[in-house]
Parts: C-alpha cells; structure tokens; sequence
C-alpha cells in the first residue's frame, strides 16, 4: 500500500498457463484468496494487469477475469455476496471522479478474489500473475456521494448446476437469455457496463414495470464477431445523480447473441451487467443473511468450484 499516492495493490500468487491447442485456448481457474482492508478508504478507482514471470504486461487477451467480493455484504438484486468489482479483458480501467464518488471499504473488511486466466498463445507461460491496482481515499467528509457496486448476470440467481457457473449455450443464429429482480432498498444507477462473449449482439436493462429501457449496450466487435470492448455509461451530471430505481419495480437484464457458425457453441455465451448505486439519502445498504439458501450455495460455489485452481481448455 502506497498511503502517498492513495494506492492500494493486490496481486494474485503467480502461475502456470498451459499452452492453446488445436481445439482452443487454455484456461486456469485461480483458487479464491482472501484480502484484508487495512484501513479506512472510499475506492475510486481499479486497473488490472496481466503480468509474466519478469513483470511485464502481458496482452489483455490473457485475463478472462477478475472479481472482488465482500461476503459480509448483500448484492443489491440478490441476496448474495457483494461483487465489488468484476474486470474482464474488455472492461476499461474503471475511475470515478473521487470528490464526488467512492465506494466505502472499512478497516478490516475481509474480501474475496476470484480469477481467471486464459493463454491464447501456442506457448506455455510460467509465473504468470494478475495485479489489481486500487485507487483511493481516505474514508471522511469526502467523497460526497458513497457508491456501492450492483450487477445483474442473465443466469442468475445460481447459475448453472453443479458449479454455479454463468455461461449459456449458444444454438445457431439468436439466442437471447435475460432474467428479473427488483432491488433491497431505492437509490440511482450512477454506472453501468457490462460483459459478454464473442458473438454478442447487446445488453440491456429495463425497467419491466414502465417498460422503459434504462440502458442498452452494444459491444465493439471486430470482422470476424470477436467482442473487443463494451459501453461503460455515466449517467451523473453536475446538475442530477443518476436514474433513480425502487424495490416495487422490477428490473430486466437481456443478453442477445448471434452465432453464425452454424454449430452448437456449449457454454458460449454470458451476460452481465453492472455498475454504481447510491442509495438514497438515509437508507442504509441491507445486511447480509448468511442463513440465506442462495446466499449459501453462491459462496460455495464462487469459493469451492469457481476457485477451485483447476485448468481446462475453452472451444
């Protein structure tokens, strides 16, 4: 931690990546660590590298994802786990204008990471490590607003049995998958981004209850259908704070792909979504119950399969 330059860094114990083969890339699933905050800091901005045995950053390519989450914190949608952040080869670096914004990170919060890489190249890599670099300041008057992450995933709320995981099968031409919830407490939607696979049309949120869409997202793809990048969205302004949500409404996210293979893609598809939410003035963020079914099952699945270290190869 550099209290100087309000810089906090977490970097992930290195690592083998098998090289790619004919049937596709390689991918390492990192087993689940644990982080401890040690002070009092609102977080305000997040880069994450991929680095090789040397240091050096390796291609964006090599990250399939990084996630943050605070087990003693509920999600805004679903009663489990806070994800604080999910950083993928397509999300930008994520900043907020830290006067204004910031998440709050008690002293002594204990926080889950959970990655994953991939090797696209016919070459094994060794040592090779994820570094998240985390923006901050410290927790006080400042910043005025504080934010709290949300995100919705069109497989939620378990995904797929027995490991939870979020992916979907991709049929020949469209496919669309979406899901629905309403959110614990009212607030605004300050951001929103999003992730998905190669072959992804759109994301987009609604509002089911009004039938208004909130947000709609279209990723930068390249000739051959590979996403490059997606939208990120900020709907503050100096004169309002965002799009105001209620928990009597219900929310829909939709993820829609085109596949033009003309073959079945198993597990070829994903859809999330997610952002900033600043609740409105006097709620309080709702507890966790860790008694919670769903609460439960996410937390086994996120800590014993997801990061379970183990390698597998991506068609």
């Amino acid at each position: 931690m550099d209290t100087r330059r309000g810089v906090f860094l977490i970097e992930l114990p290195p690592t083998d990546l098998p090289a790619s083969t004919e049937h596709g890339e390689s991918m390492v699933s990192l087993p689940a660590y644990q982080v401890r905050i040690p002070l009092d800091l609102a977080l305000t901005s997040v880069q994450v590298d991929v680095l090789d045995s040397a240091g050096h950053e390796l291609p964006r390519t090599f990250l399939h994802h990084l996630t943050l989450t605070d087990p003693g914190r509920r999600e805004l949608f679903l009663p489990t786990q806070l994800h604080i952040l999910a950083v993928s080869k397509e999300t930008p670096t994520i900043a907020m204008p830290g006067v204004l914004l910031g998440m709050p990170l008690p002293r002594g919060e204990r926080l889950l990471t959970i990655g994953m890489l991939t090797n696209p190249t016919r070459a094994a890599h060794h040592g090779v490590r994820i570094r998240a670099t985390l923006g901050y300041r410290d927790l006080g008057f400042f910043p005025l607003f504080q934010a709290y992450p949300w995100g919705m995933d069109a497989m939620f709320p378990l995904g797929h049995p027995p490991d939870g995981t979020k992916g979907f099968d991709l049929a020949p031409g469209r496919t669309v998958r979406y899901w629905d919830s309403s959110p614990a407490v009212p607030g605004y939607l300050i951001g929103i981004g999003g992730h998905m696979h190669d072959y992804g049309v759109s994301l987009e949120l609604a509002d089911m209850t009004t039938g208004e869409v909130l947000w709609h997202g279209v990723p930068v793809r390249d000739t051959a259908g590979h996403v490059l990048s997606m939208p990120t969205t900020w709907f503050h302004t100096w004169h309002s704070v965002g799009i105001h949500i209620v928990p009597s409404h219900r929310y829909r996210i939709t993820a829609a792909y085109e596949n033009p293979t003309g073959h079945l893609l198993m597990d070829g598809g994903m859809g999330a979504i997610g952002g900033l939410f600043v609740p409105d003035r006097g709620t309080h963020w709702p507890q966790v119950d860790s008694t919670n079914a769903v609460y439960r099952q996410d937390l086994y699945d996120v800590v014993v399969s997801v990061g379970s270290g183990q390698a597998m190869a991506m068609p």
